[in-house]
């Protein structure tokens, strides 16, 4: 296949299958196109076309992404891993499917330190490195023929350049010096620690204290930090942000906020 960077070859969709697709395979089937307009969009039609869980679909380039509240999200073509994966916890209470976001949190969490950088996670579900956003996380869940499913998206900047950086608040794998930059091989091992975590808590019927809990609260850098958290109904409240409920919600000075936009005032010490 030709394109136009030589830093930036397609994922190797033959790899990637080799890998991590085949008979009893949790992921079973995995789409890899060179654009698309939503990968997000893409799994939540192949769900309520009825595929199964464990579908993929990942692009080089995505051209109508977007992320929470509904921001636009986009990335030079080959600068990062765009994935979107399909999830039926049927075993899971409808009340535990809360955790999926920050679920997949470790999961990024975990693929970016294998990458030789050191990161965290910002409550409800970026990645951070030093402050900086390196990847985000995206949650919906869709009704289908076959019950509800949850569709979830990730995006993880990889060779974005200083330059390309959509804010000064952004960062890379490039450009935190990681060990590994390779698209195909990133977007495997996430995959793979994505499905562990995921098997793991599905066992336990979603149950937060089976581990869940205690992984998120370790790595979550919003915790010990003065926020700001602007509220979906307009308001607003600042204090410091002290744990993780039960129920996956933030506790700022023991209220506990299920969603919102959060905004570190000061560094955790």
């Amino acid at each position: 296949m030709a394109y136009r960077d030589l830093d930036r070859p397609p994922l190797d969709a033959a790899a990637l299958r080799a890998a991590l697709t085949g008979p009893d395979r949790f992921w079973n089937d995995i789409v890899v196109t060179s654009e698309t307009g939503s990968t997000n969009a893409d799994v939540a039609a192949a769900a309520r076309a009825g595929a199964p869980e464990g579908t993929i679909h990942t692009t080089d380039l995505q051209t109508a992404g977007r992320g929470r509240l509904d921001r636009a999200w986009e990335s030079p073509a080959g600068s990062g891993v765009i994935v979107s994966v399909l999830l039926r916890p049927d075993s899971v209470p409808a009340g535990r499917w809360v955790w999926l976001p920050l679920l997949v949190g470790l999961a990024v969490d975990a693929t970016v330190h294998e990458c030789g950088v050191e990161s965290g996670l910002k409550w409800p579900n970026d990645v951070l490195v030093d402050g900086r956003k390196i990847a985000g996380i995206l949650l919906e869940r869709v009704d289908t023929p076959v019950g509800s499913a949850a569709i979830v998206g990730v995006g993880l900047n990889v060779s974005l350049r200083r330059e390309e950086l959509p804010v000064d608040t952004a960062t890379s794998l490039a450009l935190e010096d990681a060990t590994e930059t390779d698209r195909t091989i990133v977007l495997r091992g996430f995959l793979r620690n994505l499905e562990a975590l995921y098997r793991a808590w599905a066992a336990a019927g979603g149950d937060p204290g089976s581990g869940i809990r205690d992984s998120y609260v370790r790595r979550c850098v919003t915790l010990g930090t003065r926020v700001r958290v602007s509220l979906p109904d307009g308001g607003s409240l600042e204090g410091q942000a002290t744990g993780i409920d039960e129920f996956g919600r933030l506790l700022v000075d023991d209220r506990a906020i299920s969603a919102g936009d959060i905004t570190h005032v000061r560094p955790a010490t």
